[in-house]
C-alpha cells in the first residue's frame, strides 16, 4: 500500500477510535496522582512530600540525580530526598517528579517502537531543560510549570505508537509512522492532558505549540515551550526572532538567546 494511502487509512482508524472513545489513552501512574494531590496542599511540608515521593525508590533516585546535575549542582553533593526537595523547592520537586513518572510510561515491547519512544523522550527532555532556563531568565512565570510543559509537548505520540505495536504494516514503514504521529499528536496530546486533569495553562499545549503564528497578549507557557522547541530544532522551521512568542521576551532587536548555553541546559534531567 502506498505511504499516503496507508497513512490516511491509519489516521482514519485512529480518529474513529478517538471519536468512539475506543482508543486506550495512557493513564497517569498512581504515584503521580499522589504527588499532585500533595502539591495542591499549600501547607505541605518538605518531610510530608518526601514521604509521598519516597514510596517510589527509582523516582527518589532520579530526583536526587537531577539536583546533582550540572545545571543545579551546589557545592555539596545531595544524597537524600529531603535535602533534594529542600534545594529544589516544593513546587519544582512536585512538577519534576510528575515529569519523571511520565517517563516510565514511555516503554514498549517492540524494539522499533521502544527506540522511537526513547527518541521522543530525549527530545522532550531537551525541550524541558531549555524551557526551564528561558522561563527562569526571561519571564515572571514558574520554571517548574515550563519544565512540565516541555516534558509533555509530544505526549500525543504515545497512543499512536501503542497502536503501531499491534499493526505491523505501520511499524514496518517509518516514514508513514512519522507522518501519522505528526498528524495526530496534537489532538491526542490535548486529549491525554485533559484526561490527566493537567493545569489549564498546559492542557492545550500539545496542539497549540505547533501554531508558530500564535498571538497572545503576554507570554505564557505555550510560548516558552514553542521557543524551546525552535532552539532544540536549531531553528529548522523558522528563525527564532520570527516567532511572535519570541517577541514577548522583549530582548533588544537583533538579540537572539544564548542558544549554545541554553542547549547545555538540556542535560538537566538526564
Amino acid at each position: 500500500m502506498p505511504m499516503n494511502k496507508l497513512a490516511e487509512l491509519v489516521q482514519a482508524q485512529l480518529l474513529d477510535a478517538i471519536e468512539k472513545d475506543d482508543l486506550v489513552l495512557p493513564t497517569l501512574p498512581e504515584v503521580a496522582l499522589s504527588i499532585r494531590e500533595a502539591a495542591e496542599d499549600s501547607e505541605i511540608s518538605v518531610a510530608a512530600l518526601s514521604k509521598v515521593i519516597g514510596r517510589d525508590a527509582a523516582l527518589s533516585a532520579r530526583l536526587i540525580k537531577v539536583v546533582n546535575s550540572p545545571l543545579l549542582r551546589a557545592a555539596v553533593e545531595v544524597t537524600d530526598l529531603h535535602t533534594a526537595i529542600t534545594r529544589l523547592g516544593i513546587n519544582y520537586s512536585c512538577n519534576l517528579a510528575i515529569g519523571l513518572v511520565i517517563e516510565q510510561i514511555f516503554h514498549a515491547r517492540s524494539p522499533a517502537v521502544e527506540q522511537k519512544l526513547r527518541d521522543i523522550w530525549a527530545s522532550s527532555l531537551e525541550v524541558a531543560g531549555i524551557s526551564y532556563e528561558i522561563c527562569r531568565r526571561f519571564t515572571p512565570l514558574k520554571p517548574d510549570q515550563a519544565t512540565l510543559g516541555g516534558l509533555v509537548n509530544q505526549i500525543g505520540a504515545l497512543p499512536v505508537l501503542i497502536y503501531a505495536e499491534e499493526h505491523n504494516e505501520l511499524l514496518s514503514d517509518p516514514v508513514c509512522l512519522h507522518y501519522v504521529i505528526e498528524q495526530l499528536q496534537p489532538v491526542l496530546g490535548d486529549k491525554i492532558l485533559k484526561a490527566w486533569e493537567f493545569p489549564e495553562q498546559l492542557v492545550h499545549l500539545p496542539s497549540q505549540v505547533h501554531d508558530l503564528d500564535r498571538q497572545t497578549d503576554k507570554i505564557d507557557y505555550i510560548d516558552i515551550v514553542q521557543i524551546a522547541r525552535c532552539i532544540s530544532q536549531r531553528g529548522r522551521h523558522r528563525p527564532l526572532a520570527a516567532l511572535p512568542a519570541y517577541r514577548h521576551l522583549g530582548l533588544p532587536f537583533g538579540t537572539e538567546l544564548e542558544v549554545d548555553e541554553l542547549l547545555e541546559a538540556r542535560s538537566m534531567l538526564r
